[in-house]
């Protein structure tokens, strides 16, 4: 019943499509997702062709309804002036537990526009609820869609996927390869720009960061500290440290060689590999006792970082501790925050 479901509005899908490709925008389409503002004036050519990991996708018009699956994606149309129809709901660092990230709930406002249909992922991608939508393309360059997931979604759309690997694409290639999707390019360098200008001048107001080697650890079972995992050269949280004026220690980098995995573990017999860190960030808790706990354990209390106090665990699944994967809309709400927790950790380096 499903699949017979999913074919029958893939079909619908796939005529609104048409009639909407290369169109402009109506009052109604303003008001549950499309062009706002004065991000309809791009100039791009189409049709667009997309080379991604799990193909090569042509866009033959621009798109009027875009929908986006998985992380963050959303943000970039968001931030352009494109409300989406469909975005994946938020299930990590909800504050209000509306499906919707403070920052993008403030954009949205910014826009006058109304919440768009939220896919619930909490089990997989609802291809149905995005076909009810009626895109004409599907954004997901931060994504870990598989093959299936991409097959599937293109039954209803043309798909954007990740450019290299599933959930390691650098926040600026977010935006290029989502603002080349739908027509804005160009809009999409400024973006960049204009983000790329506020981290250096936020950055600038926290010298003591400058320099520091700094490890992000995943989440830590606070029952079991037996192994401490870590994000490699692959993950965007860590390669924002560079984009702070921090740098990645030799230890990080030497771990991410030879292969394509965001994250890795070290046994906590292992954990003097990372003597070289200067500080320590990463998922803590609500109440703060996990960075204490790091610091009774006789063996993982040894490593400089954790000795010295130059930890700060971000707390539990707030805003905060989702921020700290940079997204288009995110750096600004929280950038200012994070700095002054990192900077204060620096602090204790000596």
């Amino acid at each position: 019943m499903r699949s017979t479901r999913l074919r029958l509005l893939t079909a619908t899908a796939a005529l609104f499509t048409l009639a909407a490709c290369g169109t402009s925008s109506s009052e109604d389409d303003t008001k549950d997702g499309g062009q706002k503002g004065s991000a309809s004036s791009s100039a791009e050519e189409f049709p667009v062709t997309i080379k991604h990991a799990l193909g090569t996708t042509t866009i033959p018009g621009k798109p009027e309804r875009v929908a986006t699956v998985n992380w963050a994606n959303h943000e970039v149309p968001l931030a352009l002036g494109v409300v989406p129809v469909g975005m994946a709901a938020a299930n990590f660092g909800d504050d209000d537990g509306d499906g919707v990230l403070p920052w993008v709930e403030e954009k949205l406002k910014d826009l006058g526009a109304k919440t768009p249909v939220l896919f619930d992922e909490n089990d997989g991608i609802d291809f149905e609820a995005v076909a009810d939508t009626r895109p004409d393309v599907i954004l997901a360059a931060y994504s870990g869609l598989t093959e299936q997931d991409y097959e599937t979604l293109s039954e209803i759309a043309p798909v954007v996927a990740f450019p290299d690997a599933a959930w390691a694409t650098p926040w600026r290639e977010i935006v290029r390869t989502n603002s080349k999707a739908i027509g804005l390019a160009a809009e999409g360098e400024k973006l960049i720009g204009d983000l790329e200008k506020e981290i250096e001048q936020t950055a600038a107001k926290y010298p003591q960061l400058k320099g520091k080697s700094a490890m992000f650890m995943t989440h830590i079972d606070p029952g079991d500290v037996s192994e401490v995992g870590f994000y490699t050269t692959h993950d965007t949280r860590t390669l924002f440290f560079e984009d702070l004026g921090l740098k990645i220690p030799g230890s990080i980098t030497e771990a991410s060689k030879g292969t394509d995995k965001f994250a890795l573990t070290r046994s906590a017999e292992q954990i003097d590999v990372f003597n070289d860190v200067d500080i320590i960030t990463g998922y803590g808790d609500e109440k703060g006792e996990l960075a204490g706990q790091l610091a009774e354990d006789p063996l993982l209390s040894k490593v400089p970082a954790i000795e010295r106090g130059s930890v700060y665990l971000l707390p539990g699944s707030s805003p905060l501790a989702t921020a700290a994967n940079p997204t288009p809309l995110s750096i600004s709400y929280v950038l200012d925050d994070y700095l002054a927790a990192l900077a204060e950790a620096a602090d204790k380096v000596k």
